[in-house]
């Protein structure tokens, strides 16, 4: 299968291309580490159909349609990262700032961190501060998880982890953001203690941080 031309069916929006693709490159037996190539050429082409989106060549008509297209690829993919048998490692509470409605990264994510054993509580989009509080009390995660692509969200970032702070739940608590916009001095000013932009690498700061 050739990768790119994965995440350029994801990008077209060439809903019939990127399924052929998907089920020929199921159907040769690949391994997890060619699944994860799979899931990062997706990964590459919805942050590209975002940053259209932004820049105005996309709509949300396009934007919701990439997204279904996603998700149909992630329906017939998920099976084969399925983590029955995984241990649990560790609990995360995820969801995407207040004010954005996108869940294609943050679904990426909790079906990756699903696979590699996290119990995941996936709180939803357009995530109110109180939500997050309110979550975080009642399954006591070792992580808090913020999605945002759009650049106004990192206020919202901010605002759930000053949330946090003030109901007294931040000590031992590790928060990461992730998403196109987001940056090491973003993660500074928000008060996260990580940032990723890749699905994957926040699989792995995840890790990290539940094994430290």
């Amino acid at each position: 299968m050739e990768i790119q031309e994965l995440s350029r069916g994801i990008v077209d929006l060439d809903e019939a291309k990127a399924v052929q693709i998907i089920n020929e490159f199921l159907a040769s037996g690949p391994s997890d580490t060619d699944i994860n190539q799979a899931i990062k050429a997706c990964q590459e082409g919805m942050s590209e159909v975002g940053k259209r989106f932004e820049s105005g060549e996309y709509f949300i008509a396009e934007l919701v349609f990439a997204a279904e297209i996603l998700k149909g690829i992630m329906e017939l993919v998920r099976p084969r990262i399925g983590s029955s048998g995984v241990p649990t490692i560790g609990r995360i509470v995820l969801g995407t700032a207040k004010g954005d409605i996108h869940d294609i990264g943050k679904n990426i994510v909790r079906d990756m961190l699903e696979a590699t054993g996290f119990e995941v509580y996936d709180v939803g989009v357009d995530v109110p501060y109180e939500r997050f509080v309110d979550k975080v009390r009642e399954v006591h995660p070792e992580i808090v998880g913020i999605s945002g692509l759009l650049t106004f969200t990192i206020e919202s970032m901010k605002g759930t982890v000053d949330a946090i702070k003030s109901a007294g739940l931040r000590d031992n608590l590790n928060i990461i953001i992730g998403g196109t916009p987001v940056t090491k001095a973003i993660a500074t000013y928000v008060g996260a203690d990580a940032f990723t932009t890749s699905a994957a690498g926040g699989v792995e700061i995840c890790k990290k941080m539940v094994r430290a």
